[in-house]
């Protein structure tokens, strides 16, 4: 097997664990409140970090307070945010809506950009975001049938947004922090983050399910630390275009999952949802890569 295949078979492999957050999420709804599911989740991803990181090798680098406080608010939104507006919107919607809304994070990124950062959109982008925008109107306003809820839709889209911000932020850092280390960090801070509301929200908890808890447990172990040893083992043998080509696979395999382990109808409506998602990103990551290949002048 070649050095590339191996790095399609590993961002493959990411991309499916990634999808399986959502299946891992919604048995975390069932069973668990939302704080209290990220603490346990960053509690125990955090001590693997750290042993990988010692076995590794990687160090972490002098940090300025701009960096630190870039990191903390990165922690609150893309790690804690992002994780209890899942689960949240999980207990209110069904898994195939939600893997259909989170498909569009590589949209929604690209869009916080150009808010944001006032970079002027290209006609490429303006397109996505209308496919991507059509994919979950197709499943928002059609509840019911699969056991979706406006709702939580709209709460899956907020927890995609702060993933966005997640990644609009990491290109705030003035220090270059190795992957590696970056992925403990956020483990760190996430698990800071969340500890707080977490000790409010244990004495009104209902009970605690021992399938939640497996979920939680396999979130934080295969998710976090192995999605992270996949996709950067993968991304480190293909080109940064053909990785992000490989993120539309998220919300395949989350719709999928949610069929087979989950037993969800899967309807016309996520179906045709799921069609706008990848096509919006797949037409963004080829508009890019020709942008890349006139750059290069065709080499």
């Amino acid at each position: 097997m070649s050095r590339q295949v191996q790095g399609y078979v590993y961002l493959a492999l990411a991309m499916l664990t990634v999808g399986s957050t959502v299946i891992a999420g919604k048995l975390i709804a069932s069973g668990l409140p939302p704080f209290t599911a990220t603490a346990l989740r960053f509690a125990l991803a955090f001590p693997v970090f750290l042993v990988l990181m010692r076995a590794s090798g990687v160090r972490l680098p002098k940090l300025s307070w701009h960096d630190r406080l870039i990191l903390a608010i990165q922690a609150g939104a893309g790690s804690v945010g992002y994780t209890t507006l899942l689960i949240s919107g999980l207990s209110l919607t069904s898994a195939a809506d939600a893997g259909v809304v989170i498909g569009t994070l590589p949209v929604v990124s690209a869009a916080i950009s150009i808010l944001l950062l006032r970079e002027r959109p290209k006609p490429a982008l303006l397109v996505a975001v209308a496919l991507a925008t059509a994919g979950v109107l197709s499943i928002a306003f059609t509840p019911g049938a699969a056991g979706g809820s406006l709702a939580g839709n709209a709460l899956i889209f907020c927890a995609v947004v702060c993933e966005g911000l997640f990644i609009l932020l990491n290109k705030r850092l003035r220090a270059e922090i190795p992957p590696l280390a970056q992925s403990t960090l956020m483990a760190g801070f996430g698990l800071i983050v969340a500890i707080i509301p977490a000790v409010f929200e244990a004495p009104v908890a209902p009970g605690i399910s021992a399938s939640a808890v497996v979920a939680v447990v396999y979130y934080a172990l295969v998710p976090t630390v192995g999605g992270f040893l996949l996709w950067y083992a993968g991304a480190a043998r293909v080109s940064g275009t053909e990785a992000a080509l490989f993120t539309a696979l998220a919300p395949v395999s989350a719709v999928m999952l949610a069929f087979l382990i989950l037993g969800e109808p899967v309807g016309l409506n996520q179906i045709a949802g799921i069609a706008c998602v990848l096509a919006a990103v797949l037409g963004l990551a080829l508009a890019d890569s020709r942008v890349a290949l006139k750059i290069s002048g065709g080499r």
